[in-house]
């Protein structure tokens, strides 16, 4: 293989799930590695714009259940992290910090935001007197920076792009039903949008957001068995209204707390679009984030009349699939088709139409649809509304081989015998979730990632088909309310 054909090479996954990823991102034209700043990557447009599609549809989903966007400075005072000790605790490995600006030592360093809920805490200080000030709903999107010592792109990276929800409220069950509202939409998004199906959950404390009361998270399983984390959503009580005394008067004229909540995705979620649904070809995209839907490739021969009237058609063909709504491309540079079909499919295009002076004649289409290998030919009257109906079905059949996969491949362990050889049997494209007994210790815990790397991811909520059963802990054999998800994890 010459070295120009390598490059464009795509580890198959059986080979190298890492490097198939690696891969997959590259030929996508997604992300690459900004060399320059260890850990941090460029996002191309064409993964910019799956980006804009994701933060689209999500932030009008925030808005829909009453929040306003703001924005907050990306410099923290160090001080403020030091307000609320669990916090900064959590984070103080990852933290980024300036102590040099404008040719001078400064007297208090700032922090570069790895997370906003000490600066929004200090300004929620100052909105907030009342009840009737509350609740306070405030999302942010923006960059965040946290020191990455083994990156990997769109998964970890130094910097990176994200949303970050924050709100208060006068009273905790108003908080916790927020943290539950919002990890719904997550759920429903991941789902709906990203064909990506997910486990909502809690993290136990071992795993918690540093500085919140209870994390809650949704857990998605990438094709190789392995968990990623895709949300979370947190109660963060009354810390950090203590913290930067965040007070106000209730009803009953008496000065309280504020209860926050804080929760968030990042473009980590590009990541786990690719790793669900991507194959050994290139990227694969659910088509309500894809932001090319079709491209239509006309076949060109010598003659130029023909010629002519195959661009013709392939314009009129453009704008009728535009008028269902479709975004399209109309690849009419020069040159052979076979390039074209590589690039587009590379890119993760969901359709693909082939249209030559023979087609016009039968009126009819070459037709691919990128999850399916064969191609085939439909007819070219009515093409747009097959096209918008073969959309629809795509983003099902991958959110049903998604699931189907997650089924296929997890299992219940009831003997820490048993674990223990699942998880040194393991192989990177063989990972698994295990249901399995867990007594509530951090110990126990500790002790399984120890031996295993696995961890839990949470403990499933109640309503997905993984209700409560009560048993006996895997390793201490001490009694347990109900299983656990472990895996090993991105």
């Amino acid at each position: 293989m010459n070295k120009k054909a390598d490059a464009l090479r795509i580890t198959p996954r059986s080979e190298s799930h890492p490097d198939w990823y690696q891969d997959v991102v590259r030929e996508g034209q997604l992300a690459e590695a900004a060399e320059i700043v260890k850990g941090a990557m460029v996002i191309k447009p064409h993964g910019y714009a799956v980006w804009e599609k994701i933060q689209g549809e999500l932030d009008r989903r925030f808005k829909a259940t009453g929040h306003k966007n703001a924005y907050f400075p990306l410099l923290i005072p160090e001080s403020f992290l030091k307000k609320e000790a669990e916090h900064v605790e959590g984070f103080s490995p990852e933290l980024a910090v300036v102590t040099v600006a404008g040719g001078q030592e400064l007297e208090e360093k700032y922090v570069i935001r790895p997370t906003s809920e000490t600066v929004i805490g200090h300004f929620f200080a100052q909105w907030i007197q009342s009840w009737r000030d509350l609740p306070l709903l405030i999302n942010q999107w923006a960059n965040v920076v946290r020191w990455e010592l083994r990156p990997r792109l769109f998964l970890r990276t130094t910097e990176f792009l994200w949303q970050e929800g924050h709100t208060a409220h006068a009273s905790h069950e108003e908080a916790k039903e927020e943290v539950l509202r919002m990890l719904d939409v997550y759920a429903d998004f991941a789902e709906d949008f990203m064909a990506m199906p997910v486990i909502r959950g809690e993290k136990t404390a071992s795993e918690k957001f540093a500085g919140a009361v209870t994390t809650f998270c949704i857990e998605a399983m990438m094709q190789d068995g392995k968990a990623l984390q895709a949300g979370t959503s947190h109660d963060l009580g009354q810390n950090f209204g203590k913290a930067f005394n965040v007070r106000f008067q209730n009803e009953q004229g008496e000065l309280d707390y504020v209860w926050q909540t804080s929760w968030g995705v990042s473009t980590r979620l590009i990541g786990g679009l690719v790793m669900t649904h991507s194959d050994d070809n290139g990227l694969v995209l659910p088509p309500k984030l894809a932001p090319i839907h079709a491209v239509i490739v006309p076949f060109f021969r010598k003659n130029a009349d023909e010629n002519a009237r195959v661009r013709e058609a392939g314009a009129e063909l453009a704008r009728a699939l535009e008028a269902e709504g479709l975004t399209v491309k109309f690849d009419d540079r020069d040159g052979a088709p076979g390039p074209k079909f590589f690039e587009n499919e590379r890119l993760g295009v969901p359709l693909r139409f082939g249209l030559g002076p023979r087609d016009l004649v039968e009126r009819q289409l070459e037709f691919k649809r990128r999850d399916q290998s064969e191609k085939r030919s439909i007819p070219l009257d009515g093409a747009a509304k097959f096209a918008k109906e073969a959309l629809a079905d795509m983003q099902q059949e991958l959110f049903r081989r998604a699931l189907a996969r997650r089924e296929a491949n997890t299992v219940r362990v009831d003997d820490y015998d048993d674990f223990l050889d699942l998880m040194k049997s393991e192989r990177d494209s063989e990972s698994k979730f295990v249901f399995a007994h867990w007594d509530g210790t951090p110990e126990t815990e500790a002790k399984v990632k120890a031996e295993t790397k696995a961890t839990i991811r949470c403990i499933p909520l109640p309503g997905q088909g993984f209700e409560a059963e009560p048993g006996t802990c895997m390793v201490t054999k001490k009694p347990s309310a109900q299983r656990v998800i472990w895996a090993k994890s991105y």
